[in-house]
């Protein structure tokens, strides 16, 4: 930082704020620190009563705020997403589609534990809408040194720390068991939801199936989806620890891989994940609270099976902090804290 005559100052960076006031009119910076000046902005400091101006002196090994910022908005800014100019040291991202955002948690937190910078992003593993605020950068000096960037540099070769999977619409096969249902005892009221539920990320019920509760005819049932092309199976019925209830058994005797029967979420602890042969088609057993609770396990899954994100058993059990809905009379889900432990 150096003093030098205002008049003497195009082309240099203001090191501080510079205030104008005009009574009842305003007060606030008229020049924020970091602008470079111009010939044009001259005669304007001199009328504040600006002589002498501190700016920034440049040295090989110093950068100045808003080229550091660069850095690290290119060690976070990804496909499918948008920035915004740099301003002060700061970067905001927003995304440009419907999607998936994901953060690599780890990268992160080596990036923040640099000092003198930092990177705020949503939760991960949360899906978004087009616009939606995703992440705001920022560095904290006005100037920093080179080197201090050198981490960042390295981090990024990995590739953005962010991410925004768009979604692919998948046709899905609903099968749904339960004698009470297939002997007309009781009427479906568990399939609308489900299609209401696709419906958010553009995916649809290509086929429907009713069976008893015979885990052998539900078994041929997600063989016979599968085959016809089905890109996701999901069963409802049948998912409880009573005797009839079959669906569990059924699915495991297709010869899915199975990745979790239970998860630590309320509403949603019944429910089964698999992944059905190369192609890892996702078969899923939904619990009953799936039909009438507003959001549930389901919720937390469902982007990412739609973004084609495989999701695992670690994953799933992480879900215990933050895996209990709240209930709230007005659902304010994505934004909100259910479902942010993974």
């Amino acid at each position: 930082m150096k003093l030098i005559e205002t008049r003497k100052a195009a082309g240099t960076v203001l090191c501080h704020d510079i205030t104008q006031i005009i009574r009842g009119v305003t007060k606030d910076a008229r020049f924020r620190k970091g602008h470079i000046v111009t010939e044009e902005d001259i005669p304007v400091l001199l009328s504040l009563g600006k002589d002498h101006l501190y700016v920034w002196e440049a040295g090989d090994d110093m950068l100045h705020e808003n080229d550091a910022a660069e850095i690290l908005c290119r060690a976070c800014k990804n496909d499918g997403m948008a920035r915004s100019e740099v301003k002060e040291g700061k970067v905001e991202l927003t995304a440009e589609h419907d999607g998936l955002f994901k953060v690599d948690k780890e990268r992160l937190l080596k990036i923040n534990s640099l000092g003198q910078m930092m990177i705020a992003s949503r939760h991960g593993n949360t899906p978004v809408k087009k616009g939606d605020k995703l992440a705001g950068t920022r560095i904290i000096p006005l100037v920093i040194e080179k080197e201090k960037m050198e981490p960042v540099k390295q981090i990024a070769k990995e590739g953005p720390i962010l991410s925004l999977l768009p979604y692919q619409p998948k046709k899905a096969a609903v099968i749904t068991t339960g004698n009470e249902v297939y002997f007309g005892r009781i009427r479906d009221t568990f399939t609308p939801v489900i299609e209401e539920k696709l419906k958010e990320y553009g995916a649809e019920i290509a086929e429907h199936i009713v069976l008893p509760d015979d885990h052998k005819q539900v078994t041929r049932a997600i063989l016979r989806a599968l085959d016809n092309g089905a890109q996701m199976v999901l069963c409802t019925g049948g998912m409880s620890v009573d005797p009839d209830d079959q669906t569990p058994l059924a699915i495991k005797n297709t010869g899915a891989d199975i990745v979790s029967y239970g998860a630590p979420v309320l509403p949603g602890a019944m429910f089964l994940l698999a992944y059905y042969g190369k192609n890892r088609i996702p078969v899923m057993g939904l619990p009953g609270c799936v039909m009438y609770s507003k959001r549930t396990i389901f919720d937390l899954v469902l982007p990412r099976i739609i973004a084609d994100d495989p999701v695992t058993a670690e994953e799933l059990e992480s879900l215990g902090e933050g895996g209990f809905c709240l209930g709230c009379e007005i659902c304010t889900y994505p934004n909100c804290g259910f479902g942010k432990g993974w």
